[in-house]
């Protein structure tokens, strides 16, 4: 069961939104990553990723505003399969979400936020499909099919959309593709995730829809206050701070899901 939540938590959690927001204005990645994992720590998991989706959607705005209307149809015909695979795998993921137990879900949300840090230093490599070393199969519209099931049903549970990144990146696309598809794949699941929430009673209240829609700002601005300091961080520290942030909430998650922390 999902619980309702009080105006002081709600505050914590536009804070942490703020942070998520700066961090990856700070480092280029992570929003949607450090936010959930961080909010799961203190609120309920489901409702932890449910609160996100709108917040992943404003930051999503800025990948289409210098695309073209030809652009946008490129890569609609040549993701199509992918797209729509993702599309149907997140639905699934949000139905089953409020019937994981609490426990189990911060676990799992602890152990994805740890092995992303531990892909991230390269102590563990990414699957061949995700690094760079894509087979042809994967590449074909069956193999896209699965990809984007797969990773539809992780990213709708969780709001974790890192390897769906990852297998876009392993294709030779220009930078316009590139932003064009990751555009069209997340601004069209969390569009329709936000619809998807309602429709299954994913929102535990109306405060907490509220405090989603408004959220929405201070990820904007996190997001512009992280661009500004990125001037003088180096890339090293950017990254220092990103993966120990996450370390230190994948930690919890998983100590806290155990009964540990």
């Amino acid at each position: 069961m999902i619980a309702a939540i009080g105006g002081t938590t709600v505050a914590l959690m536009t804070l942490v939104i703020l942070i998520a927001g700066t961090t990856n204005g700070l480092a280029g990645f992570g929003f949607a990553l450090v936010g959930t994992m961080a909010l799961a720590t203190v609120i309920d998991p489901a409702t932890a990723v449910v609160f996100m989706i709108i917040p992943i959607l404003a930051v999503n705005l800025s990948l289409v505003r210098d695309l073209s209307r030809e652009e946008l149809r490129t890569c609609s015909r040549r993701f199509g399969p992918l797209i729509g695979a993702a599309l149907v795998g997140t639905v699934v993921g949000m139905a089953v979400l409020s019937s994981i137990p609490t426990g189990p879900l911060r676990v799992g949300l602890g152990v994805l936020t740890l092995g992303f840090v531990a892909t991230a230093q390269r102590r563990i490599p990414l699957p061949e499909w995700s690094s760079g070393g894509i087979g042809t199969f994967a590449q074909t519209r069956v193999g896209m099919l699965g990809v984007g099931g797969i990773s539809g049903l992780l990213f709708g549970g969780t709001n974790v959309g890192v390897q769906l990144i990852a297998y876009l990146r392993s294709f030779d696309l220009s930078h316009g593709l590139f932003v064009g598809i990751v555009a069209l794949v997340f601004l069209g699941l969390n569009g329709i995730r936000v619809g998807v929430a309602g429709l299954f009673g994913l929102y535990p209240s109306g405060i907490v829809l509220f405090a989603s829609v408004a959220a929405a700002i201070p990820a904007v601005i996190g997001v512009a206050v992280g661009k500004r300091l990125r001037i003088t961080a180096s890339e090293r520290s950017r990254r220092l701070v990103v993966l120990g942030l996450l370390t230190v909430v994948g930690i919890r998650l998983v100590g806290g899901g155990a009964g540990i922390l």
